[in-house]
């Protein structure tokens, strides 16, 4: 089992190349940041989470410069979105921002995805939340054609453009891994149909775990990646996890001055 962690990076935490020093140096494998590029004021739509929205939501910083910054601080730490709102994102930007990441990172560099909550936030980038779904498959199959074909095209119901070149073309072969979260009845679709593995959220996504994580993989034909999201640092957590068939946990990090982060990030390496 690898061990990262996943938090929102803000301009009242720790800064990332710090964040990303830190990690490496205390033996953890990831990084993985959020990203919300605004909040509307005015909000109807519920969050997961609870009634009231945390202050870091508010204030997250770009997850491809976040990552750039840890990522050219350290040599082996992977650096992930956890997750990229590809619903809010034109494809053609994102396959080049990954694509450059990985680049810089020689190779580390994750693109976890989903659809998000906000419909406000959505519909303030033109994306309508009753077709966010297929807009998600779509996106990521555009960006996955435009990494691994020298002339790329496609032709689909939101994205649509002829052969073009774009480059750079990412280290990793044939991509950077595509980690589609969630936990609904059509997320095994979208992960079969687009990714290459599982990125569910402790707490919301765990009944029945292990019965899924099968699931998924007498479907896929292989040992498809899970990557559990924003575990709590609890040793036995780590344990069900495991027994689950987890491959990478994934520790809820606090958003935190660098003094209070680097305490809590003591305490998880603890638990690896």
């Amino acid at each position: 089992m690898k061990f990262g962690v996943s938090t929102f990076v803000t301009d009242e935490g720790i800064g990332p190349a710090e964040l990303g020093r830190a990690l490496e140096e205390r033996g953890f494998g990831s990084l993985y940041v959020a990203e919300h590029t605004h909040i509307p004021v005015k909000r109807e739509s519920p969050w997961p989470g609870g009634a009231d929205l945390p202050r870091w939501y508010y204030r997250t910083l770009d997850p491809f410069v976040t990552l750039t910054a840890a990522a050219a601080v350290t040599e082996r730490l992977e650096v992930g979105t956890g997750i990229a709102l590809v619903v809010q994102r034109d494809p053609i930007l994102l396959a080049k921002e990954v694509a450059s990441l990985d680049r810089v990172s020689n190779g580390r560099a994750v693109l976890g995805v989903g659809a998000g909550w906000n419909r406000e936030e959505m519909r303030n980038h033109g994306t309508d939340p009753r077709t966010r779904m297929r807009l998600l498959s779509e996106r990521v199959r555009a960006v996955r054609a435009l990494w691994t074909e020298d002339e790329a095209e496609f032709h689909g119901e939101f994205v649509d453009f002829d052969p073009v070149f774009l480059y750079p073309k990412p280290v990793r072969d044939p991509h950077p891994p595509i980690m589609i979260g969630g936990s609904g009845p059509t997320t095994f679709d979208r992960v079969l149909e687009a990714g290459d593995g599982w990125m569910p959220i402790y707490g919301r996504d765990t009944g029945a775990l292990g019965a899924r994580i099968r699931e998924l993989r007498e479907r896929a034909g292989r040992r498809l990646p899970v990557a559990m999201f924003g575990v709590p640092a609890k040793a036995e957590v780590v344990a069900e996890l495991d027994e689950a068939g987890v491959d990478q946990v994934l520790f809820n990090l606090r958003t935190l001055p660098e003094d209070g982060t680097l305490a809590e990030l003591d305490r998880l390496a603890a638990l690896i």
